[in-house]
């Protein structure tokens, strides 16, 4: 039994909306669409869909907490992101369909991996791995910053799949403004909630 249907069925919602909508046929050409799907997978399907299920039985993090651990996951969803933006393998994905497949289903598996890592697990562990989790959101907020920085502020195009500069630009703006915001919310959220509980307790 699913935890949380709505937010599961809303995150696949927007999975439906990403990849079988127009987004894959315009990121052929525009990064802006690229990178709009990017972020309607790994900063909004995949947190609904881990809120939806942390906690349950279906929650991987009860059952593997070693293969759950927030900071470490957030790195390895850094490793993912930045090399699926390096241009070698970002053009590749926009010229073949396999390759997007690849693309996608690995944002996918990395962001469910940090949002899980952060919000799910047995309740025994809870705080520990929300403190955390609180490190890993954060964590992934900045690199994601960074990048759309990078991407926003270079002089010129970086990808062959790029409509020119000002299309990378919203690109990048795009990634600063969704997926280091949402990320930061998240974090940002998980030290609330501890710092709520630290006060409640005697």
């Amino acid at each position: 039994m699913i935890a949380r249907p709505l937010p599961v069925t809303a995150g696949l919602a927007v999975l439906g909306f990403a990849w079988l909508g127009p987004l894959p046929e315009w990121s052929l050409t525009r990064f802006a669409a690229h990178m709009t799907m990017h972020l309607a997978v790994v900063a909004v399907a995949a947190p609904l869909l881990a809120l939806g299920v942390a906690g349950g039985p279906l929650d991987p993090a009860r059952r593997l907490p070693g293969l759950f651990a927030p900071v470490a996951a957030a790195v390895l969803e850094l490793v993912v992101v930045w090399g699926w933006h390096a241009p070698a393998l970002h053009d590749l994905a926009r010229a073949s369909f396999g390759w997007l497949a690849a693309e996608q289903a690995s944002f996918l598996a990395v962001g469910l991996l940090v949002w899980l890592a952060a919000l799910g697990g047995g309740v025994e562990r809870r705080h520990e791995r929300a403190a955390a989790g609180v490190a890993g959101l954060l964590l992934t907020s900045m690199h994601m910053t960074l990048l759309g920085a990078l991407l926003a502020l270079a002089p010129r195009p970086l990808y062959a799949a790029c409509a020119g500069v000002a299309d990378q630009q919203i690109g990048g703006i795009l990634m600063l403004a969704v997926g280091g915001v949402v990320y930061a919310i998240g974090g940002l959220g998980l030290l609330a909630g501890l710092l709520r509980r630290g006060e409640s307790t005697p």
